[in-house]
This record gives structure tokens, C-alpha cells and sequence, in this order.
């Protein structure tokens, strides 16, 4: 396995931007929803489109903060985080699921994207653990996660793009509670790590 060193995580800017479309374009949601689904309440695949959703992110990077993330290996993206503060994405101020815990300001992490040719090699790892550092330089105190609890099962890519909990609890967060749709759907653990105040 490709050690996780060899893995460089880079803000995403308006240079950078044709490296993670290349990714997107792999294939998968990613290439319908650009990573926008968080950003837009009501957002879904009839009232929006492949071309929009880019043009959006695509503009998000020549803001103050960056968007995200991106992982390279061999000058080639291999992985894509997108974080920043909680109110840049509505969808989750209305979740049920995913809904404010409480008023603390919060970053968060709605999503991981790995290149299928370098899954399981410890890029989704590094991308959080960049994260971590990219919140905690630009002023965030506290940042949230949304993973998947598998368990000791693996996770369908398609369904891990929270990322898992293991990975998490493995970066030092901690999960502060527990939420379901419903009784018939999965447990939802929403996680939190501590960056202090400098």
C-alpha cells in the first residue's frame, strides 16, 4: 500500500480546479452533483443540472475560503474533502438528521471523493487530517462530521462519502450523538473534534 506521505492536500483554487474535475469525471455522483448538494437546500437531480452544479463550485474557489480540499499523488488528484463553516451548507440547517446540535459554531465535513484506482490506500485519512489543520488555520474551534458507522463491515464506496466513523474516532473525534430518520433507516453518528483556540 502507497504510504499516506505520499499523499500532498492543497486547497482547492481556480488553478487547481481542472485537476479535480478530472476526478468528478470519473464517474458517480460526484459527476452530477459537484459537491453543491450541501450548499442548496432543495437541491436534486430534476431541478438541477450536471453543467450548473460545476459552474457553482467552480466559482466557489475564488472566495476567501476555499470549497475543499483536493489529495495529490504523482501530480495527479486522487481525493477531495469539502468542509468549511456550518452555515455554508443550508441543507443541513434543515436535516432532520443532521440537524444544529446545539449554537456552537461548527465546521463541517459533508464529503469525501477517492479516485477508485487509489481506494484504501489512506487518502480519505489524509484529507481529514488536513482538514483538521485547514479549519484550525483559518479560525474554526470546533469541526463536525457526519460518518457512517460500519461497524467491523466494509462500507460501499457509494455509501461512504461521510466518510466512516473509525476513520474519525481514528483523527481524534468524538461522537457527540446519535441520530435516525426513522426506525427502518441507519443510526447516524454526528461527530465533533475540538481544534482550541489557536
Amino acid at each position: 500500500m502507497p504510504e499516506a506521505a505520499t499523499i500532498s492536500v492543497l486547497p482547492l483554487t481556480p488553478e487547481r480546479f481542472p485537476d479535480l474535475a478530472a476526478l468528478f469525471e470519473e464517474g458517480g455522483d460526484p459527476k452530477w452533483c459537484w459537491c453543491m448538494y450541501f450548499r442548496a437546500r432543495g437541491r436534486t437531480w430534476s431541478n438541477s443540472t450536471a453543467a450548473g452544479n460545476r459552474a457553482e463550485l467552480e466559482a466557489l474557489t475564488g472566495g476567501p475560503l476555499a470549497p475543499g480540499l483536493v489529495a495529490y499523488r504523482d501530480d495527479r488528484v486522487v481525493g477531495w474533502v469539502s468542509l468549511g463553516p456550518r452555515e455554508d451548507y443550508e441543507r443541513l440547517t434543515y436535516s432532520q438528521v443532521l440537524a444544529p446540535i446545539d449554537d456552537t459554531p461548527v465546521w463541517s465535513i459533508v464529503c469525501f471523493v477517492v479516485s477508485r484506482r487509489s481506494r484504501g490506500q489512506g487518502v480519505a485519512a489524509a484529507l481529514l487530517d488536513a482538514a483538521v489543520e485547514y479549519a484550525r488555520e483559518h479560525g474554526a474551534t470546533t469541526l463536525e462530521g457526519y460518518p457512517v458507522d460500519a461497524g467491523d463491515d466494509r462500507v460501499p464506496a457509494a455509501n461512504a462519502f461521510h466518510g466512516t466513523l473509525r476513520m474519525f474516532e481514528r483523527a481524534g473525534f468524538t461522537v457527540i450523538a446519535r441520530r435516525q430518520w426513522n426506525r427502518s433507516t441507519p443510526v447516524r453518528p454526528i461527530v465533533r473534534r475540538s481544534l482550541g483556540t489557536g
